[in-house]
């Protein structure tokens, strides 16, 4: 038996990156920094996130710098050639599950005429 799941919350370092597969497929990746620890023992590791198509729609919607979110997915690590011919290879976590764990902020309500 095995079993393959990753749980974290965190931070994200920057804004969520989306491209898009060769067959139309959404992807959307960000990083999110996780502390281990505390006081002077405190360090932080950057975890590389995926999310999939309706997912990474999502992520890409409402994920910014700075918010804090709950991921869960499997561990998977890809290989490929960089443009030298160098096999190159990264470590991501491919997430089925995110939840925003801060509220959004309102957005102001325009100024102008008001009916009321």
């Amino acid at each position: 038996m095995s079993l393959n799941q990753c749980n974290f919350i965190g931070k994200l370092g920057a804004d969520p990156e989306v491209r898009y597969t060769q067959s139309g497929k959404m992807v959307c990746s960000f990083s999110i920094a996780v502390d281990d620890g505390y006081g002077e023992k405190k360090r932080t590791e950057w975890v590389k996130v995926v999310a999939w198509e309706k997912l990474a729609e999502i992520c890409a919607n409402y994920l910014h710098k700075g918010n804090q979110c709950f991921v869960s997915g499997r561990l998977q690590t890809r290989s490929w050639d960089d443009k030298d011919g160098v096999k190159r290879y990264t470590t991501e976590i491919v997430i089925s599950n995110m939840q925003m764990l801060e509220r959004k902020e309102a957005k102001p309500e325009p100024e102008g005429d008001c009916p009321f």
